[in-house]
């Protein structure tokens, strides 16, 4: 090891592999930039909810009394959700209470929780 008396006293850095001053410009660039795009981003938004905001005529104009027409006949379904609600409670009356399937043949309905009582108590048939 080579040690030199005279530079003991005196501390030394190396110049050629860092340039402070260019770190330091470019930390300041990528705020400088980062500032501008959050500026433009943001106003960008602002300006699509004041378009959102805007109400739009209806780009026809018979557009307007097209919405009010209904479809020619036959309409099949007039209102779905009715419709779901009158097949459930058919289907749930059906599941609960008694009635023929085949009256000829002999066979019945009873409700299912009659029907689950019975299976467990007799149990399941086996061959």
């Amino acid at each position: 090891m080579n040690v030199n008396p005279q530079n003991d006293k005196a501390a030394h850095r190396e110049t050629s592999d860092v340039n402070f001053g260019g770190v330091v410009g470019f930390a300041v660039g990528l705020v400088a930039t980062s500032v501008v795009i959050f500026a433009v981003v943001w106003s960008f938004y602002g300006y699509l909810k004041r378009e959102a905001a805007r109400p739009v005529p209806p780009e026809f104009p018979l557009a307007a009394s097209a919405m009010r027409r209904l479809p020619p006949e036959p309409r099949l379904q007039t209102d779905p959700r009715d419709d779901l609600a009158s097949l459930r409670g058919r289907e749930d009356r059906i599941l609960t209470s008694y009635g023929w399937v085949d009256k000829s043949a002999g066979v019945v309905r009873i409700p299912i929780d009659e029907a689950m009582k019975l299976t467990v108590e007799r149990g399941l048939p086996s061959r």
